[in-house]
């Protein structure tokens, strides 16, 4: 776990990025920005994250911002509202809203702490539960997030790497399962990638339908 004192290197800051040349364009709505915040604001963000609260809802350790998603019966309500999403988290909000990335604020957060060797089985984010553009910042480490094709079955995978952000909308959205396969390490592009401590801060926009607020 990075923290306090075990601190992310400042070596990894001027990094290139690994999936520089990759082409992503066959699945519509998926953009992916290396090095969208510094070292210096990863730190930040991750001390901040450490200081809350964790809940051992699932195999892996995770926060909720805004409305707590229930998994099992994978829906949202009102009586879920938790509150506005943290203070540490709005800089990075207001950085991409101000370069047009998205077109509105999210209200729902969840933060994900993966450690070595754990993942998430292909899904496709709650439809009736969520807006049509999902955000996710990654921290601390590198994993492989693969996308299926819902109908073709085609598979197409992206090194997620620290400090990078990755959007979905449109196809990568609804038309494409995401998902990260449970493992210590990924190999891509020829190399292998180990894993550390990854943290990762999904954010959403909460739509409710058909009466679901009740």
């Amino acid at each position: 776990m990075y923290d306090l004192f075990n601190p992310i290197p400042d070596k990894l800051d001027d990094m290139p990025s690994i999936n520089e040349g990759v082409d992503l364009s066959e699945i519509k709505g998926l953009i992916y920005i290396p090095n969208i915040i510094t070292v210096t604001e990863e730190r930040s963000l991750i001390n901040s994250i450490n200081m809350e609260s964790w809940l051992n809802d699932l195999k892996r350790r995770v926060q909720h911002y805004g409305y707590k998603y229930d998994y099992r019966t994978r829906a949202l309500n009102y009586s879920m509202f938790l509150g506005t999403l943290p203070l540490w988290c709005q800089p990075f909000i207001q950085k991409i809203r101000s370069r047009s990335l998205i077109s509105e604020n999210p209200d729902q957060l969840i933060v994900n702490e993966y450690l070595s060797g754990q993942g998430i089985a292909n899904h496709v984010d709650c439809q009736p539960c969520f807006g049509e553009t999902i955000f996710s910042l990654s921290l601390g480490s590198t994993c492989l997030m693969d996308f299926i094709n819902i109908e073709t079955k085609e598979v197409k995978s992206v090194l997620l790497e620290p400090r990078s952000l990755l959007i979905l909308s449109d196809k990568a959205r609804y038309g494409w399962s995401h998902g990260i396969a449970a493992r210590k390490s990924d190999q891509y592009k020829g190399q292998i990638f180990y894993r550390k401590t990854r943290i990762s801060l999904t954010f959403r926009k909460v739509i409710f339908e058909n009466n679901s607020l009740i």
